[in-house]
């Protein structure tokens, strides 16, 4: 069963990338996806948005970031995580 959150996250990627959510996997990463730095700093500004919450990314060292980008599922579970920590 999918989530209100990974519905929403992928919605979101899928317009960065251009394309529909039916054709973002789990397992793409936003390079799969075509989508560069730029794309992914404008949909991590969605994120926050949709979801009134802040994530904790570095667009100038995104592997060092707290925010794990490296594939749609770990973008939607760390949404998820950010989610819930504030609601608690």
């Amino acid at each position: 069963m999918t989530s209100d959150v990974e519905t929403r996250v992928v919605r979101i990627i899928a317009e960065q990338a251009l394309l529909e959510p039916s054709d973002v996997k789990m397992t793409d990463t936003p390079v799969d996806l075509g989508i560069d730095s730029m794309g992914l700093v404008e949909a991590i500004f969605a994120i926050e948005e949709e979801f009134d919450i802040s994530v904790p990314f570095n667009a100038n060292d995104p592997q060092g970031s707290a925010f794990d980008i490296s594939s749609v599922r770990s973008i939607v579970a760390a949404v998820k995580s950010l989610v819930a920590d504030q609601t608690t």
